[in-house]
């Protein structure tokens, strides 16, 4: 009988790898298909390869440091599901670790989330907690990791698509006190995939996303949370993996988020700061 043998991809006709496939990837959420293709594509890649292994190895230093929180039993009181439901209780026990692994950061993950998301967050938080050179603070570092936090997120990177971008703006708007809408940067390559409302220090804060068809993605922060005294000024910091560009103007902090260099988030701030004027 003759041996079967196994065909070669084609890389001509393999769909592009994303960034979202990398961190997909890193944690063991691609199908078998897609899985041997990324893995063609880093046997190309080495300085990709490389990246991908240090996720993979700060996700088992986290699960390590988190075993002993993770593995504790329910407290005692709170009704049982069935394991295929969603439970409200991880969003708390998240938010706890959370706040605790990065040292006193004002945020958690809100809303009931499933575990894997959970852990997913989590593993992308302890990332940027654990690569931080110290250059950001305030609103601006609470910026970089609800960027790192989010953007990777395959299933549900956003609360509300840009479909329904004027419910989003209502909504925001509304729970920020202070009209908030997002800009449109398509003319820079960026289409906005919608936003979110996240948990700042003191109040509500405002999260948009934009992504780019090669995978990138962005984000703008959007708090009340700033120094009375801030101004205009465009200031720049790293967080970890992510670069920050961010001002105070009218009272609100902007922070401009991503994984793309200080020239391109130059530009793009440069562009953001120039419809908010124009309002």
């Amino acid at each position: 009988m003759d041996t079967p043998q196994i065909k070669a991809l084609d890389s001509s006709t393999m769909p592009p790898v994303t960034e979202a496939d990398l961190h997909a990837y890193a944690d063991q959420q691609l199908t078998h298909a897609r899985r041997i293709q990324v893995e063609q594509y880093l046997a190309e890649h080495p300085q990709e390869h490389a990246r991908v292994q240090d996720w993979q190895q700060q996700n088992a230093r986290l699960r390590e440091m988190l075993a002993p929180v993770l593995d504790e039993p329910l407290p005692l009181g709170l009704p049982l599901r069935p394991a295929a439901a969603r439970f409200p209780w991880r969003s708390l026990a998240a938010g706890v670790v959370i706040a605790v692994v990065s040292a006193g950061s004002a945020w958690s993950i809100r809303g009931a989330v499933d575990a894997e998301t959970t852990r997913l967050a989590l593993a992308r938080h302890a990332q940027v907690v654990a690569a931080s050179n110290g250059a950001l603070s305030g609103f601006a570092q609470r910026a970089a990791i609800a960027h790192v936090v989010y953007s990777p997120d395959v299933r549900r990177p956003v609360e509300i698509g840009a479909d329904q971008e004027q419910a989003l703006v209502t909504w925001l708007t509304k729970r920020m006190g202070t009209e908030v809408r997002p800009p449109q940067l398509a003319g820079l390559g960026y289409e906005l995939m919608g936003g979110r409302l996240l948990p700042g220090g003191n109040g509500p804060v405002a999260q948009f996303m934009y992504g780019t068809p090669a995978g990138q993605r962005l984000t703008l922060y959007v708090t009340r949370e700033v120094p009375s005294q801030g101004d205009a000024q465009f200031k720049f910091g790293q967080d970890g993996p992510v670069n920050v560009f961010y001002w105070v103007e009218d009272h609100l902090g902007y922070a401009i988020s991503a994984g793309a260099d200080k020239a391109e988030l130059m530009r793009v701030s440069q562009e953001v700061y120039r419809q908010l004027k124009h309002g």
